[in-house]
This record gives structure tokens, sequence and C-alpha cells, in this order.
């Protein structure tokens, strides 16, 4: 929100003092402050408007969505496909498109809307959600997931804990999810109001998501997840981890 603003600032301001230049005609080397308009307003708009209606990058700031994203992934977010919004509101203004299951989705935090999430959209406006242990329901039909691999350790900050890889179907998005043997979190049974969206991480014993805070508002969508673009090894030492560059997220 913050580097939004400032962008935008910067985007008039240089615009202006381009503007002012060009209206008097004043000649390259007379004034400075013109000077820089004519050199950074091109450089800063593009900028502002592919951040703020084409894609954004994000780094990954936790271990929640294991095994699909690693602490240190740095990923690029489709602002678009959920619709065109105006800066720095967020009200759409152009409609493009609209959530589905199984996106990897980009957030407003609902509790502190400064702040990006990023989770897996598994419950639609009315859907019924349900967990029974590690089993998931959708309107009452139980969602397959497929051992892939049983005591993998996961790493997270410095610490390891052992885990089941899943692979799950949802909808038609096939992904790897990591489960524990035995949940810390307690089952439930919720129904997603209109115009809300129910997300969980990937990591599924290892996430702060919509099983503990609640809904997401459909206006707090920012994006959809659409690859890797870099990626450094935070567990094994530093370094860029060069076989995650470039892979799409699913």
């Amino acid at each position: 929100m913050i580097l939004e603003v400032i962008l935008l600032v910067l985007t008039v301001l240089t615009g202006i003092a381009m503007l002012i230049g060009r209206l008097k005609g004043t000649p390259e080397g007379q004034s400075t402050l013109i000077d820089y308009g004519r050199s950074l307003f091109p450089v800063i708009f593009i900028v502002f408007a592919l951040r703020s209606f084409i894609a954004e990058p994000f780094r990954i700031p936790s271990g929640s969505m294991l095994p699909t994203l690693h602490l240190g992934d740095f990923i690029l977010v489709n602002k678009s496909a959920y619709g065109v919004k105006l800066p720095i509101i967020h009200k759409t203004v152009f409609p493009t498109g609209s959530p589905k299951r199984g996106d990897v989705v980009v957030f407003k935090y609902p509790k502190n809307k400064r702040s990006n999430y990023i989770k897996r959209l598994i419950g639609m406006p009315g859907d019924t959600v349900k967990m029974d242990g590690q089993d998931l329901f959708i309107n009452g039909e139980l969602i397959k997931a497929d051992v892939v691999k049983t005591d993998h350790v996961a790493r997270d900050r410095g610490r390891g804990y052992i885990t089941t890889i899943m692979n799950e179907t949802l909808g038609e998005v096939k992904h790897d999810i990591l489960v524990q043997k035995v949940s810390r979190i307690k089952g439930f049974e919720t129904v997603v109001p209109e115009g809300q969206y129910f997300v969980m991480g990937d990591n599924r014993d290892n996430s702060s998501d919509s099983r503990v805070w609640g809904f997401v508002p459909e206006d707090l969508m920012v994006g959809k997840a659409l690859f890797i673009w870099f990626s450094w090894d935070t567990v094994g030492g530093g370094g860029a981890d060069w076989g995650r560059i470039a892979q799409s997220i699913d």
C-alpha cells in the first residue's frame, strides 16, 4: 500500500514537471527539475501501471504453503485475473474473471489489510466446507487425496517435522499438500457466505487461514499466483535455488 502511494505520487510529480517543460518549451539543461521529469516519468509510469494493473512480485514469508511454495520463493501474481482494479482504493472497474476453486490466490488479510496473504482457494460462495480429521469435504463430497510419500521431513524457519505428502484433486487442479499424523486443527463444518471465499494453506497443519480467522471478502482479492521468478534457499544455508526458478504454480 505504501509503495503504491509512493509510485502514484512520483508519477504525478514527474508527469507535472514534464508537462510544464513542454508547455513552456524549456530546453534541456535549463531546469534540473524539468529534466528529471522528462527522464523519470516514462519509467515510473510504466512501473506504476504494470504493478497496479498487470502483475506484481511477492515474497513468500512462511512455510504455510509447503510443499507448493517455499519460504524464500519470489512469485509473480496476475493482478488482472479477477478484474482490473483502481490503484489505492482497489475498486473493480473492469471484470475479467473470477476466482476458481483450487487457485493459489493472494489477498489482503481481512484482519490487517496492509498485509498480503497467499493461500489456496478451497470454498466458493455458498459451499459447505467440512473437515473431519485430515479428510476434506465440500458440499458433502470427500475430496480425493492420494498418499505420495510418508515420513517426509518438512523444514520451516530452522525446524523440521515429520509429514505425509498427499496429492489432492480440487476441482480441475491436482496439487500436493502436507499433513501430519495428528492434526492440530479441530474438525469443523461451515457455509461460505455469498461474496466471500474459504482459503487454506497447503501445509494443512501449519497454516493460519480461514479455519482460524474466517472468510476472505471478494473485494480483498489481489490476484492469482502465476510462477516462481526467483527462489532463495533459506533452509539449506542460503543461495539461489535454481531448480525452482520459472516453475508454474498449480
